[in-house]
């Protein structure tokens, strides 16, 4: 079984553009925060959007020091995972 290291530390982060509408912000952090997930969840082992319920996302989540994601982000991430291939 594969253990799954977390980066201790964030990278460094840009600002991000001013003047655009907030829903833009939403949906770009919703984005990333998906990325992040995924990445994890396949470093775990998991390579199916079937085996990555909103338990398991959130979990992950969890052990990689990520607020907890709500159900849409969740949806992101099994889309993630299904077109990763």
């Amino acid at each position: 079984m594969a253990v799954a290291v977390f980066p201790t530390q964030s990278l460094v982060k840009k600002p991000l553009p001013a003047g655009k509408p907030r829903d833009w912000y939403v949906s770009h952090n919703r984005r990333l925060k998906a990325m992040r997930l995924a990445i994890a969840l396949l470093d775990t082992g998991v390579y199916r959007p079937d085996q990555a319920p909103n338990r398991k996302i959130r979990s992950t989540a969890a052990l990689a020091g990520i607020h907890p994601p709500s159900d849409a982000t969740c949806r992101m991430v099994r889309f993630l995972i299904r077109d990763g291939r």
